[in-house]
């Protein structure tokens, strides 16, 4: 049985948050509500503003570019956003989980619902790709956002 890439994603995602869980226990690295909340805030207010985006883009016809290469560059620039998104999404609920806040740690987990909205984006995309004289995976493409999302993550997360 061949599983979908968001069905993949969401497994990712999933690894990715309990083997977080595991090492935060295992640190013992605990904050209160007060020094959590600007920390998951910050997420959640980058993940706003990408979710913002997509929903434009999503609004918009296909945009168009004189040349392949351009095109590339575009779809690269949207692709990256998209790893960007998932990586805010991930380090706002690691930020909870290291708070014993239930509603700070609900607060984190709401938004997950915006990587279906990045889904339908890298599909428009696809649909995309063909108006501008060239074709992409959309697997591949959420492959690549896979893997990475742990390196994006890495660079977003805010001293300690």
């Amino acid at each position: 049985m061949r599983l979908s890439s968001s069905a993949a994603l969401k497994i990712q995602i999933a690894g990715l948050s309990i083997l977080t869980f595991a090492l935060s226990a295992w640190s013992g690295e605990r904050l209160s509500a007060e020094e959590g909340r600007p920390r998951v805030e910050h997420h959640l207010q980058q993940v706003d503003l990408l979710s913002q985006h997509f929903a434009g883009l999503l609004k918009q016809d296909c945009q168009r570019f004189d040349r392949p290469d351009e095109w590339r560059t575009f779809l690269d620039g949207e692709l990256d956003r998209v790893t960007l998104l998932v990586a805010h999404l991930e380090q706002a609920w690691v930020e909870a989980k290291h708070t014993g806040d239930k509603d700070l740690r609900r607060a984190a987990k709401a938004p997950r619902a915006q990587v279906d909205r990045a889904q339908r984006l890298v599909t428009k995309l696809q649909a995309c790709a063909g108006d501008n004289g060239t074709t992409f995976d959309a697997s591949e493409a959420w492959r690549r956002v896979e893997r990475n999302v742990p390196r994006r993550q890495a660079e977003i997360a805010l001293p300690q």
